[in-house]
């Protein structure tokens, strides 16, 4: 195989090869897998991931470096999940010998789990169940409010632009969600409930091409503490699908959430289809990557700094 630094086309060259081979003749092959990686960092991962490629379309036999972890991992799985492995022996006997190496890890992650005091620094490094004891401790003489406002989104304004900035990767910001989740189920039972008119319906969305949630999430809750009733539509979700729903309660706020610079444009697709067809309706905008000049250039009603100014908002129009 070439290298796929210097052809793209490479390694799919080589794969489709393999397939016709396979797929054609008797023939057995025999591949030397390292050089597809040739030029670039991380071989070890790319040779690992073609290696697995390569298997699964027949290859017989590889030349490949036996002190690879990432390459005998790849090696004794494909032997597992194809059924060349009797009784998965090989399989356990990998596994096995790796384990002492595997339990430090884990011991190491648990330690410094136990040392994190710090909610904003446990939210961001996806310590769930930390989170949780911390912000127990928190609440014993913290407001509630502040301990949304001082650490939870502070950690996640600090994830969200590391994600942005391509420091911080998908399993990460869902980690960290996760977390910033949980600790938010703990405030929730420590707010007091307030009550507001029934017919005061607000909808929540992240817009389309928008995966993060976390936000939006902390805005419901507390929407929902001060006795607001919200329908929150989840992520990911399509103009029409937010109007339709607008529609339907004839709702008087609509909060829109975008964590990423490229759903962006998709908030201001929505914000316009919703003025055009919904005008009783106003907009509040709001996420790590919005600004309040942004906000007006697209258009916007409402910019929300964090989830206090959201509920700002509401009480705002409710008592006009």
């Amino acid at each position: 195989t070439m290298t796929v630094s210097a052809n793209p086309d490479a390694a799919k060259v080589t794969l489709r090869s393999l397939e016709l081979i396979n797929q054609n003749t008797t023939c057995k092959s025999v591949l030397g897998v390292s050089n597809v990686s040739f030029g670039l960092p991380g071989r070890d991962i790319i040779n690992a991931a073609f290696f697995a490629a390569a298997l699964s379309r027949g290859l017989s036999a590889a030349i490949l470096n036996p002190f690879s972890r990432d390459m005998m991992q790849t090696y004794y799985t494909h032997n597992l999940l194809g059924g060349y492995d009797k009784n998965c022996k090989e399989y356990l006997e990998f596994c096995e010998g790796n384990l002492q190496e595997s339990k430090a890890t884990v011991t190491a992650a648990k330690n410094e789990d136990l040392q994190i005091n710090d909610l904003k620094t446990a939210i961001i490094k996806g310590f769930k169940a930390r989170s949780q004891e911390i912000t127990k401790q928190l609440l014993s003489d913290h407001d509630p409010l502040s301990v949304v406002n001082d650490y939870i989104i502070p950690a996640l304004d600090t994830v969200g632009k590391g994600f942005e900035q391509k420091t911080v990767f998908l399993p990460q910001l869902l980690m960290s969600a996760e977390s910033a989740g949980a600790a938010a189920e703990i405030i929730k039972d420590k707010l007091p409930a307030k009550k507001t008119d029934d017919g005061f319906v607000i909808v929540l969305a992240t817009v389309k091409g928008d995966i993060h949630d976390i936000g939006k999430n902390i805005v419901k809750l507390l929407l929902e503490n001060y006795g607001y009733t919200v329908v929150d539509l989840g992520k990911d979700v399509e103009p029409d699908v937010i109007l339709s729903a607008v529609q339907k309660y004839h709702s008087p706020l609509v909060g829109l959430s975008a964590l990423m610079t490229t759903t962006v444009p998709f908030m201001e697709q929505t914000l316009k289809l919703v003025h055009e067809k919904a005008p009783f309706c106003k907009v509040i905008v709001g996420g790590a990557v919005l600004t309040p000049e942004y906000a007006k250039a697209i258009g916007a009603d409402f910019y929300a700094s964090d989830a206090m100014e959201t509920v700002k908002c509401a009480k705002s129009l409710q008592n006009k």
